[in-house]
């Protein structure tokens, strides 16, 4: 995998060092402890299109959602959350 190179205020989450039974509990806790205008940058090896879903009914409007890098085993998503 190529290195992808962070903004500021950007906070690595890698899915891939998680167990399967925390992870969405792990990133749900994580977005919850960002302020307005930081990104979790998220990588996993594959695209998490449930766990989207989810983000998007509990957060709305108030977290971006913008893939980095959608390749077969190489999933990058900043998550932003708004102010």
């Amino acid at each position: 995998m190529s290195e992808i190179q962070p903004r500021n205020n950007v906070h690595a989450f890698d899915a891939r060092g998680v167990a399967r039974r925390l992870r969405h509990a792990a990133i749900f806790g994580a977005l919850q402890s960002l302020d307005a205008g930081e990104t979790m940058r998220f990588v996993n090896d594959h695209d998490p299109l449930p766990l989207l879903a989810q983000l998007q009914q509990a957060f709305g409007e108030a977290l971006g959602i913008d893939y980095v890098r959608r390749e077969p085993g190489e999933i990058v998503i900043d998550f932003q959350v708004r102010g």
